[in-house]
């Protein structure tokens, strides 16, 4: 029985770890042929390698010939591409309060999270349009949602600008052949956010009493959602805000 990817070509930035080798990995069971993008290559090259069919390929998603790079090479090797799901993402302890935020600072989480996502679709889009249509997956955020006063601003603005971009360019390629999404995860297992709650367990226990099903997600969940977006099933879903957050965005009090 084939995979619900099957034959399919898809390319994930931050794919190296946390929930973008997870996907990279659901993926490649379900048929895909995989590019696994990131900046760190030793990473990189063993989630590619734990795969049945990818490569790895280098790359910084801030820098528009680096990107063009990336989707140049998994097309001349897989003969196009189907799906961009991108995935890569910062959010660095020097992303804080607006009143503790630097300019550098800010500057550094949207050359990544927002510009690194424009560059993804202006170089990736051109590859789907010459397959007659594809799927885009854009990691956007529950903060594009909602507010926090344990604020990492830069990443909460590069979230909602990703959120609006993901709108517009839905719209304007939907009638050829081309669905684009912003996939909406909440508080995750990756290793970027347990780190930060290990170095202060009081952030999670914070965090967690507004969490309804008092867990943070793991990597599959999301994953799986991606893999929903990726595949032909979800063929009428364009333009969504697909929030998979454990209804902490529905939430006003959660269960005590």
């Amino acid at each position: 029985m084939s995979g619900r990817l099957e034959g399919k070509v898809v390319v994930i930035t931050g794919a190296a770890g946390g929930i973008g080798r997870e996907a990279a990995l659901l993926f490649s069971a379900e048929g895909a042929r995989i590019c696994v993008a990131d900046l760190v290559r030793e990473q990189g090259e063993a989630t590619a390698a734990a795969c049945r069919d990818a490569f790895f390929h280098e790359v910084d998603v801030a820098d528009p010939a680096s990107v063009e790079r990336l989707y140049r090479a998994t097309a001349d090797r897989y003969g196009g591409i189907d799906v961009l799901y991108n995935n890569a993402g910062i959010m660095p302890a020097e992303d804080a309060s607006i009143l503790d935020t630097g300019p550098e600072a800010w500057s550094r989480v949207q050359d990544v999270n927002a510009k690194g996502v424009f560059l993804c679709c202006k170089y990736g889009i051109p590859h789907l349009l010459e397959r007659g249509g594809g799927s885009v997956i854009n990691v956007a955020s529950f903060v594009a949602l909602v507010g926090a006063a344990t604020s990492q601003i830069s990443y909460t603005a590069s979230k909602g600008a990703v959120l609006a971009l993901s709108r517009e360019l839905a719209v304007e390629f939907a009638r050829r052949g081309i669905r684009v999404n912003a996939l909406c995860p909440g508080p995750v297992e990756t290793p970027m956010l347990l780190r930060l709650f290990e170095e202060d367990p009081a952030a999670f226990e914070r965090r967690r009493v507004h969490l309804p099903m008092e867990r943070l997600a793991t990597p599959r969940e999301i994953a799986n959602a991606a893999l929903f977006l990726a595949g032909d099933e979800s063929s009428y879903v364009n333009g969504a805000t697909f929030v998979v957050d454990g209804g902490l965005t529905a939430a006003y009090v959660t269960p005590e």
